[in-house]
């Protein structure tokens, strides 16, 4: 075979004989080689999904006069994006490889960043250029449906809940990171950027007082070319292909969609509620709200997505060792309890006591979810046959995926009165889920272990 012969070209990047339950045919070195690239790109991809949520509550500040179910909106949209390239990113692993998924992606995942740079300078920007470059945002939650089973792919079975624990809870701490690291960066003039005039508050508590928006929005620019440039370089592809037909199959199973509706409990709750973290504190207890605490939800915003991503970063050897179905019956439950109790306090909060007890209440839901987000990704891989496995997990993660627009346009809907009524919905769903994963998963001879 000649060099010039795209086959051989082709090799040089295509695994062969490869079996990651054989220790004959695996090369561990570079499957957590993978695991730490691939991680890499999904932070900066989460980083991006969440630059609304970290942006939003900071545009009226800037004179753009938007209110609160545009605010919601705003940070809703990335979710419908997130669910509808979900459903696309499930496909491709099989089609073009962990290589060009990952390298093309973290590309993709610089758009967005540089639309909200330059729209975040004009407080004349139309609302609908605003909903469009929150729509793209979606691109960066749409690939964890992607490379999840891409990575999966790398790592033998008992291996599967500490590698795609890791990768999920690292990867969300994205989340964290935009919501945490954001505001701080808005709050000086970054190296380099020295050229751009600092932005002036017309309204809310900091009147005349200079911030730095735009650079949320672009200081990840640079980190994203660097992952594009180590996907190209270091990233390799197994042999699993699987046309589109050949996938379609894992709807035939009913594993499929009984761990879809558990991951939505777990994972789109999760996303939901740390997407409109800050917003849901303004609303209820903050300046924007009837009690006017002066309490500000970008200071806690973060806290909630990083328990919850570092619960599922280190749970996966935990759900090795015991199994993923009592994790996620874990979570179920405790999720259930601490949203019965939002639902109670929000029901008439009446001071800052009110609001620690939310608080408290919000942060121990998001600890439980880490506990079901680390259970369901060990049960798939242990259930379903290994073809199944990876497209099952792109279908599940696309769905609860839609967490932070449901959730969004759900409080938008019944306003901040109706908050408590929202969150005894999600503790009544997630007390069924609990029931649904006990009888077929966690209970003694369940009809599927795992």
């Amino acid at each position: 075979m000649s060099a010039t012969d795209p086959a051989a070209k082709k090799s040089r990047y295509l695994l062969t004989d490869w079996n990651p339950n054989d220790e004959s045919k695996w090369d561990s070195k570079l499957a957590w080689r993978t695991l730490w690239i691939t991680t890499y790109s999904l932070i900066l991809a989460f980083c991006v999904w969440f630059l609304p949520s970290a942006i939003a509550p900071k545009l009226n500040a800037l004179g753009f006069n938007l209110d609160k179910s545009q605010l919601y909106w705003l940070t809703a949209l990335p979710g419908l994006a997130a669910g509808i390239l979900r459903l696309i990113y499930m496909f491709l692993p099989p089609l073009i490889g962990t290589r060009k998924l990952v390298g093309i992606t973290s590309l993709l995942c610089i758009l967005p960043m540089a639309g909200w740079f330059y729209v975040v300078q004009d407080n004349t920007t139309p609302y609908w250029v605003l909903l469009t470059l929150a729509f793209m945002c979606g691109i960066g939650g749409g690939a964890f449906s992607g490379y999840m089973p891409s990575t999966g792919y790398f790592f033998p079975k008992r291996l599967s809940g500490t590698a795609l624990g890791l990768q999920g809870g690292i990867g969300n701490l994205g989340m964290s990171v935009i919501l945490l690291v954001g505001p701080v960066l808005m709050g000086f003039g970054l190296f380099g950027l020295t050229w751009l005039a600092p932005q002036q508050q017309v309204a809310g508590d900091h009147v005349g007082e200079s911030i730095w928006v735009y650079n949320a929005a672009i200081f990840f620019v640079p980190w994203c070319i660097l992952a594009a440039i180590l996907a190209f370089v270091w990233l390799r592809d197994v042999p699993v292909k699987a046309n589109l037909k050949q996938q379609l199959d894992i709807f035939s199973n009913p594993n499929t969609w009984y761990m879809t509706i558990l991951y939505v409990m777990t994972f789109g709750l999760f996303s939901g509620f740390s997407a409109v973290f800050a917003l849901l504190i303004n609303n209820q207890f903050g300046d924007q709200s009837a009690l006017n605490l002066g309490v500000k939800g970008a200071t806690y915003a973060f806290l909630g997505p990083l328990i919850g991503s570092l619960i599922r970063m280190s749970w996966g050897i935990f759900c090795d060792r015991m199994g993923g179905a009592i994790w996620t019956f874990i979570s179920g439950v405790g999720m259930a309890i601490t949203m019965g109790g939002i639902a109670w306090v929000l029901t008439n909060p009446t001071g800052k006591t009110d609001f620690y007890i939310f608080l408290g209440l919000m942060l121990a839901m998001f600890l439980f979810s880490g506990f079901g987000n680390a259970g369901t990704f060990k049960q798939m891989p242990m259930i379903m046959p290994a073809r199944q496995a990876g497209g099952a997990i792109g279908f599940t993660s696309a769905i609860a995926s839609l967490g932070p627009f449901l959730v969004g346009v759900a409080l938008s809907a019944v306003g901040t009165g109706g908050a408590w009524a929202f969150f005894l919905g999600c503790a009544i769903f997630c007390a069924l889920c609990s029931v649904l994963c006990w009888v077929m998963y966690a209970r003694k001879n369940a009809p599927f272990p795992g």
